[in-house]
């Protein structure tokens, strides 16, 4: 995620449209990579070198988890403990994938550069979450 793109999501002067931003570049994000997962499972786990069945059902997780983000970011006023589960959820999935290159899969060279990148990606949605969410309190 450049900063020009983040940038950009950000230029408003209504904390609010930039927290609902944030979130729905996040849904579309994740929704995407989920549906990626569920229907190429069985290439992209051999590109990643994930099982075809571990990736299909994290492609189904993440395709609901984009869907559940991407209906928080249609509410006007996202509601503050909600936003704070999707930061908070987002800081795990990205600890979570770091640690899977170590104790649960055996990536290729593909899945030793994605995993990681998808990771940051996630973590930086989490931050820009959690800042947009803390202007919307000011």
């Amino acid at each position: 995620m450049s900063a020009t793109l983040l940038g950009t999501l950000a230029r408003t002067t209504e904390p609010q449209t930039v927290l609902r931003r944030f979130l729905a570049l996040d849904a579309v994000v994740t929704g995407s990579n989920g549906l990626a997962y569920v229907a190429f499972s069985a290439p992209l786990g051999r590109l990643l070198g994930v099982g075809q069945g571990v990736l299909l059902e994290l492609g189904l997780l993440l395709a609901v988890y984009g869907s559940a983000v991407g209906l928080l970011a249609s509410r006007r006023r996202p509601s503050a403990f909600a936003v704070k589960a999707v930061v908070e959820t987002n800081y795990v999935w990205a600890a979570l994938s770091l640690v899977s290159l170590f104790v649960w899969f055996s990536p290729t060279v593909a899945g030793t550069v994605w995993i990681p990148a998808q990771a940051l990606t996630v973590a930086g949605f989490a931050v820009a979450q959690q800042l947009a969410l803390r202007s919307t309190a000011q």
